[in-house]
């Protein structure tokens, strides 16, 4: 078969290397690619943007593509497997109406507490003084949160009222945020160990993809903004068998439950953001696409045929499908320019990449990167993704930054304390 990927990042880079891995994907297509990403010969990229709806949908009928693989958020939210599935295209992505779990935290919100989904308790505004006034009367610490997509920065952690007006006027009246902070979600804030569980449906049926913990402060020790993350790692050891079980059921199965009597079909990624807390696990957020910096971690582990799955769940015949795992560990570090998540440069050169590249187990994700007169440079904020896999999670570690510490440009940081707490 054809396969077309979508996006040009990290995570793309990852989904791009895995199915050209699968004996059935006679040809890749990546569009827009990264021109700086080195890939094999399966692997073609494309000039058509991943905001161009029809100009992808034109991109796969010419190419005769016959599975397109969705990895950006902001497409699936702006309708384009829609686009595809109108056209008879194959596409694994939920249409505008799935994608709403997402791209509207208001919207998903609702949705969790009508289908009885355990989660944190929650209001939504457009108003600043209304909001105000029921932020004050709220006991507890406090989530703001930018009601649409903000590229994982819309979040906003408060720790008293007055953090918590700042972060308001920030959203609702500064607009810093842009159309996505038209409305606000202020919830209460609630605590315990996160983890990132991600399943592949097909809208009747799911499979749960390993278990991968995020690390989304900018900083070691949890401090500094959110960001959309800077390293992630997998198996999540809190993540065990007794927990799984109580996500498939009260997560998972009640989210597929509340589809079918909403009646909005989902092909695609439930990304569910977990806390686990002293009553259970409760969800954050939904995300309905891969996760990033998390597929990069998970990817790497899957021994089954990722192409012939994701085309199982776009012919809705996921039930005929089982996930195999290696038993190796797999961690992330993410290289950021210096500044991010705030302001950064670009074009700075970078050099040690097919150093890092040789190291045992590691492989380079390019997230952030660009071509200059043949030079890779930085082009964006998380520039790339250092992954490892090991016998054990500190040998997968101990890689990661092994082959992190090889690569070098002006203003590069990451965290050092991938999967300390684990550890």
């Amino acid at each position: 078969m054809n396969v077309l990927v979508v996006g040009g990042g990290g995570r793309e880079h990852a989904l791009v290397e895995t199915l050209a891995q699968s004996p059935q994907a006679q040809k890749v297509f990546w569009s827009p690619g990264n021109p700086a990403a080195p890939c094999g010969p399966k692997i073609e990229k494309c000039a058509v943007a991943a905001d161009d709806l029809g100009g992808l949908a034109t991109l796969a009928e010419s190419r005769a593509v016959d599975l397109t693989v969705v990895g950006p958020e902001a497409p699936l939210v702006a309708g384009l497997a829609d686009v595809f599935r109108a056209k008879g295209l194959r596409v694994f992505g939920p249409g505008r109406d799935g994608a709403r779990l997402e791209g509207s935290k208001v919207f998903s919100k609702r949705f969790f507490l009508k289908h009885g989904i355990p989660t944190g308790r929650a209001e939504g505004f457009s108003d600043f003084d209304q909001a105000f006034a029921f932020a004050k009367r709220h006991p507890k610490p406090l989530v703001v949160k930018a009601d649409g997509l903000a590229a994982g920065k819309g979040v906003i952690l408060c720790r008293d009222h007055a953090e918590a007006g700042r972060a308001l006027n920030q959203i609702l009246r500064e607009k810093a945020f842009g159309d996505a902070g038209r409305e606000v979600l202020i919830e209460e804030r609630l605590t315990g160990p996160e983890v990132s569980v991600m399943a592949i449906t097909d809208g009747k049926d799911f499979r749960l993809l390993a278990s991968a913990q995020d690390h989304k402060r900018v900083f070691d020790g949890d401090e500094g903004p959110n960001t959309g993350g800077m390293g992630a790692y997998s198996p999540a050891a809190i993540f065990t068998a007794a927990l799984e079980q109580r996500v498939r059921a009260e997560i998972f199965e009640r989210t597929l439950a509340g589809l079918q009597a909403e009646r909005i079909p989902f092909c695609g990624v439930l990304y569910a953001g977990l806390m686990l807390t002293p009553d259970g696990p409760k969800i954050l957020e939904y995300n309905c696409r891969f996760g990033d910096p998390e597929t990069q971690v998970v990817l790497p582990r899957l021994k089954s045929d990722l192409a012939e799955v994701l085309l199982a769940a776009c012919e809705g015949r996921l039930a005929e499908t089982a996930l195999e795992w290696t038993g190796e560990a797999a961690a992330c570090v993410v290289l950021a320019a210096g500044g991010y998540p705030g302001v950064f440069r670009k074009g700075d050169p970078i050099s040690g990449l097919t150093a890092a590249a040789a190291k045992p187990g590691a492989r380079v994700f390019h997230a952030g990167t660009a071509l200059h007169e043949g030079q890779v440079v930085t082009n964006g904020g998380r520039v790339l993704g250092i992954t490892a896999l090991g016998p054990t999670l500190r040998g997968a570690v101990d890689r990661a930054y092994a082959a992190a510490d090889a690569i070098a440009f002006d203003g590069k940081h990451c965290r050092r304390d991938i999967a300390a707490r684990a550890l």
